[in-house]
C-alpha cells in the first residue's frame, strides 16, 4: 500500500521548487515531450503510435529532496453536509483526482495533519502545489507513473486551480490502455484554467490527433489542427508542435502547409522530424525547398 509522504526541506530546496521544469517521457510509444528551461513554451506533444522519433531533453535538478516515509492513512473527518469515503484505498490515490472525489473529500483522505505539515513548509498552498507538480514530472522521467500520479493528485488537492496538476495527470493516464478520452478531459480542464498555455495546447491537440487515429472522426482532426496551430502561435520555437501540426495538415491533404510546418520544425530541431511522415508526404508532394529527397 502506498503510504503518505512527509517533507523535509532547507531554504535552498524551497527556492528550487519555484524553478520551472519540463518533462521528457515516453509511454506505450505514444508520448514525446520536448522540453525547455525555466520558461513556458517548449511543450510536450503526445505522438501517434506510428511516429518513430525519440527526443532528447535536459532537466533542471531540484535542490530539495522528497523523502518518503510510510505512514498510516489519516482518520477520516466529516465535512459539513459532505463526507469522504470511510477509507481510501491505494488504488484511489493513483487514480486521477483520487477517483473522482471533490477537493474537499480528497483533503480528508490525505489528512489534515499531513496538509498542515506541508503548509508550514511553504509560503502558500499554491507554492506547495507547484512543488508537487515538479516532483510528479521528475517521477515520470524516472518511469514511476504511479508515484507521479500521487504527486499530481497532491498538487491538485493543494491547489485545484493549478493547471500543471491536470496536465501531469493527463500525461499519466494517456499511457494507460484506453486512456485517451480521460487524458483529453484532464488536459481540457487544465487548459480552461490557462487558455494560452502552449504546453497544454500542444498536449491536447496531439491527444485529439491520437484519438483521430483511433476513431477516424473528423472532428478530432480539425480540433487537433486548431489546437496545434494555437500552440505554435504561442511559442513558435516548439519544434514538436510544428511536427505534430505537419502530421495533422498531411492528414487533411494540406501538403504544401505540411511542408512549411516540417521546415519550421527542422529549423529548430532535427530531433522533431518524423521521417515516416516525410516518406508519406514526399509521395504526395516533393519538398518545395528540395531539402528532403
Amino acid at each position: 500500500m502506498l503510504g503518505f509522504s512527509f517533507l523535509r526541506f532547507d531554504k535552498l530546496g524551497k527556492k528550487a521548487c519555484q524553478q520551472h521544469i519540463f518533462l521528457t517521457h515516453q509511454a506505450a510509444g505514444l508520448l514525446c515531450i520536448f522540453t525547455g528551461a525555466c520558461r513556458p513554451g517548449r511543450g510536450l506533444c503526445i505522438r501517434l503510435a506510428s511516429l518513430s522519433m525519440k527526443l532528447k531533453s535536459s532537466f533542471l535538478l531540484l535542490a530539495a529532496a522528497l523523502l518518503l516515509t510510510a505512514a498510516p492513512a489519516q482518520a477520516q473527518r466529516k465535512a459539513k453536509n459532505q463526507s469522504a469515503p470511510a477509507a481510501a484505498s491505494a488504488a484511489s490515490r493513483l487514480q486521477p483526482l483520487f477517483g473522482g472525489l471533490s477537493p474537499e473529500q480528497a483533503a480528508q483522505v490525505v489528512g489534515a495533519k499531513f496538509l498542515a505539515d506541508i503548509e508550514r513548509s511553504f509560503a502558500s498552498r499554491a507554492e506547495a502545489s507547484r512543488f508537487f507538480s515538479i516532483k510528479g514530472y521528475e517521477y515520470l522521467q524516472e518511469n514511476q507513473p504511479d508515484t507521479a500520479a500521487y504527486r499530481f493528485n497532491l498538487a491538485w488537492v493543494l491547489d485545484p486551480k493549478n493547471p500543471d496538476a491536470y496536465r501531469g495527470l493527463g500525461i499519466v493516464v494517456s499511457s494507460r490502455p484506453g486512456g485517451t478520452d480521460e487524458a483529453i478531459s484532464l488536459l481540457s480542464r487544465g487548459l480552461a484554467l490557462d487558455p494560452k498555455n502552449a504546453l497544454l495546447l500542444s498536449d491536447l491537440g496531439a491527444s485529439h490527433l491520437i484519438r483521430y487515429d483511433q476513431s477516424k472522426k473528423k472532428k478530432d482532426l480539425t480540433t487537433a489542427t486548431t489546437l496545434l496551430g494555437q500552440a505554435v502561435a504561442q511559442d513558435a520555437t516548439n519544434a514538436v508542435a510544428w511536427g505534430q501540426l505537419a502530421r495533422a495538415q498531411y492528414l487533411q491533404e494540406q501538403y504544401a502547409q505540411a511542408w512549411e510546418s516540417v521546415h519550421k520544425a527542422q529549423a529548430i530541431s532535427m530531433a522533431a522530424i518524423d521521417f515516416g511522415l516525410l516518406t508519406e508526404l514526399m509521395a504526395k508532394l516533393p519538398d518545395p525547398q528540395g531539402k528532403f529527397k
